[in-house]
């Protein structure tokens, strides 16, 4: 099970293939164009749009990850080699096995959103999206993490603002600027 200080990253499966992917070969893309500021995090949990049926509409996984790195679409997906995005980098987010959440996390009011940061312990005891947003003083300590966890990263730079900030900016930072 996920421990309550792990940092974890609210991401999407776009299609039911990306679901597969993540299942049977152990590892999530994302676009590095559109990457949130730090994916060095200990889990993903996976958002299943309304393309998924009966199970649409809610965050049924997670998975601890166990390391990234930066590659091509075309190294990742070699069956679209002609794909307009074919050469563009994307992170390739390597994880363990899918786990089950004790009860689905149901959209609520939730319109939409790429990605988020939440905690392990939000994880666990949430019941809709809203319930993973990261609040009041705990944003501060999500923050300081962030920033440990960009300087250390390997595969790229973040530069990560100094506190304070605004609380609009720390929002956008940490991809909630759309709630």
């Amino acid at each position: 099970m996920i421990q309550d200080e792990s940092l974890v990253l609210v991401c999407i499966f776009p299609e039911l293939r990306d679901a597969e992917i993540a299942r049977l070969f152990g590892w999530y893309r994302i676009p590095l164009r559109n990457s949130p500021k730090v994916v060095s995090v200990d889990a993903l949990a996976f958002y299943q749009p309304k393309n998924f049926g009966k199970n649409g509409g809610r965050i049924m996984h997670y998975a601890k990850v166990r390391g990234h790195e930066l590659t091509t679409r075309k190294e990742l997906l070699r069956d679209e080699p002609e794909h307009p995005h074919a050469n563009e980098e994307y992170f390739k987010i390597q994880i363990g096995e899918l786990e089950s959440l004790p009860a689905p996390i149901v959209s609520g009011p939730w319109k939409r959103f790429s990605f988020f940061y939440t905690t392990g312990e939000h994880l666990k005891s949430a019941q809709n999206l809203s319930d993973l947003i990261i609040r009041n003083e705990e944003r501060l300590i999500l923050w300081k993490t962030l920033r440990e966890r960009a300087a250390k990263d390997q595969v790229y730079q973040v530069n990560l603002p100094e506190l304070p900030i605004s609380n609009d900016m720390l929002l956008k930072i940490l991809g909630l600027s759309n709630l």
